[in-house]
């Protein structure tokens, strides 16, 4: 009996087994992730690539905030043990769970940053100086990565979004080393985009979703150690 119970344990834990367990949740969650930026991943695919197109983009990206919340949730409730997974019932869990908190910060995000890229592709008819762009560009960076922690924060604990947009700004400084990572995944993110499509970058998504929960791994630690007990 004992060996049998020790072969059941060692069943789901081995090395071959938590890849197994990786990739399988990570495919799942593509797939689910995929399902709900449909709708809108069809009609940017159609749009011509205009900057007069910028405002109906940023409709088009509604879904993929809750969408990769519910991704960044999903994976983060890995565990390496091949016979407890259930990444379809995380995902929509995560995605019920967090729908209105994140779209209470995706929103206004996504408003701002298409307000700066609007004022950006006409600048030149502005007529102002041209500090002023430099300005814009450091702007719309700093809301992204500041929208990046922001859903990580979100997707991973139960905080007010007052209390979200606050950590998500205190840990700009306070975890420079995460801040660059998502700054890095988010011109990754822009160039897959910008030199393929944005279908490219929707079949990456659960990658990217690990990479963004791994990246920000030092200010989810930092959150759970200082603000959660």
């Amino acid at each position: 009996m004992n060996d049998l119970v020790a072969a059941q344990r060692q069943f789901g834990t081995g090395p071959l087994s938590r890849v197994a367990a990786i990739v399988y949740r990570l495919i799942v969650v593509e797939l689910l992730l995929l399902a709900c930026v449909l709708p809108g991943l069809v009609p940017a695919l159609l749009l011509a690539r205009d900057a007069s197109n910028l405002p109906l983009y940023a409709v088009c990206a509604i879904p993929l905030g809750p969408a990769l919340s519910a991704a960044l949730y999903a994976i983060g409730q890995h565990r390496p043990d091949l016979t407890d997974l259930n990444p379809a019932v995380d995902f929509w869990h995560g995605y019920r769970a967090n729908l209105g908190p994140v779209l209470r910060i995706w929103l206004p995000l996504l408003a701002g940053l298409t307000i700066v890229a609007v004022n950006l592709a006409y600048f030149g008819a502005a007529g102002v100086p041209s500090w002023w762009a430099a300005l814009l560009v450091l702007i719309a960076v700093t809301a992204a990565v500041w929208g990046g922690n922001a859903l990580v924060i979100t997707s991973v604990f139960a905080f007010r979004t007052r209390d979200v947009a606050r950590l998500a700004a205190y840990f700009l400084t306070r975890t420079p080393g995460a801040a660059l990572g998502v700054l890095a995944l988010l011109v990754v993110a822009a160039g897959i985009t910008a030199y393929a499509s944005e279908a490219v970058l929707a079949l990456a998504g659960s990658v990217l979703a690990l990479l963004l929960l791994r990246t920000t791994r030092p200010m989810t630690s930092a959150i759970e150690k200082e603000f959660t007990q």
